[in-house]
């Protein structure tokens, strides 16, 4: 007797009945399900040695199953940088290139350059006024305000644009209409001079993780931390070889032979879950591959938050 199932994607099959209980591949959205189980789930790998006497099971089941949005629900995200545009703008696609994502980090342009000549002229006024200063003191003295002028005029210009500038947070919406935002990334500081941090939070405002990054470590090898509201580290992504990496700040890129790939680390292991490699095309196009984190271990939203936040927040 023919078994009829629907995928999540809304196509209907009819299959046989020698089909239940198993895996099955929707040809439409690439998703696998199990007959007879509308919901869908990704097959863990097979154990190697499987067969053998006193192996395994075969299948080494997943700590959790995916229940979020559908876009999520999936181990590869092509993520392309829109060119020549102010804001930076991602169109977050399926392994077949069907946009699932659309995600924006506003530059703010014309708030920040309004900082930008606040800080200019607030700290010109304040130069003027030692430099003024300067000409009415005895002329032993008049050096001190002399030295003052541009030491204020720099703290001036600073404390103004750190004060009047916008933060620049990341929000993931489904579509480019921009109607329906899944997630955001909010930039926690204006000012960073040791370590950037910033909250993640989805459409209910619910806090998922916090990213962290220090520009110190930044110095020899890039590296991100993903970490719980309470503090326990998810997950660390950090640039794929330290080799490499010295080799990027002494000679380059070299005309993107040595592009800046990362890998995703599980927890405080170094056991790899993902990788977050950039093409080797003109445009910014990057693959995020979470194949090797079968468990699930980490959150597909923060896999993507972090994607982006890897391009955008290291500003390559």
């Amino acid at each position: 007797m023919p078994i009829s199932v629907t995928c999540q994607c809304g196509k209907f099959y009819s299959l046989k009945d020698e089909f239940a209980g198993q895996l099955v591949t929707c040809p439409g959205c690439g998703v696998n399900f199990q007959v007879g189980n509308p919901q869908p789930y990704s097959q863990p790998p097979v154990v190697p040695g499987y067969g053998l006497p006193g192996a395994p099971p075969r299948y080494q089941q997943p700590a959790q199953q995916f229940t979020g949005d559908p876009a999520f629900n999936r181990n590869k995200f092509l993520l392309n940088q829109k060119m020549l545009t102010i804001n930076e703008k991602y169109v977050v696609c399926d392994e077949n290139g069907n946009p699932i994502l659309y995600i924006e980090r506003p530059a703010h342009l014309l708030r920040n350059l309004g900082a930008v000549l606040a800080g200019i002229v607030g700290g010109a006024l304040v130069a003027a006024f030692f430099i003024l200063l300067a000409s009415v003191l005895p002329e032993s003295i008049r050096f001190i305000p002399g030295v003052l002028a541009p030491v204020g005029f720099i703290t001036v210009l600073l404390v103004l644009i750190i004060l009047l500038q916008q933060k620049r947070h990341v929000t993931v919406y489904r579509d480019e209409s921009k109607q329906s935002p899944l997630l955001t990334i909010f930039q926690d500081k204006k000012f960073e001079l040791i370590a950037a941090t910033f909250t993640i939070r989805d459409a209910q405002g619910v806090e998922l993780a916090r990213f962290r990054k220090n520009y110190l470590y930044n110095l020899f090898r890039k590296q991100w931390e993903c970490y719980t509201p309470d503090g326990r580290v998810i997950c660390k992504a950090k640039e794929d070889s330290i080799i490499l990496s010295l080799l990027r700040r002494l000679i380059g890129p070299l005309f993107g032979i040595l592009r800046t790939n990362f890998i995703f680390l599980q927890g405080e292991t170094e056991n790899v879950i993902g990788e977050f490699n950039r093409k080797f095309t003109i445009q910014d196009c990057y693959v995020l591959d979470m194949s090797a984190d079968y468990q699930q271990t980490l959150d597909r939203r923060l896999a993507v938050a972090m994607g982006v936040m890897l391009d955008t927040g290291e500003r390559r």
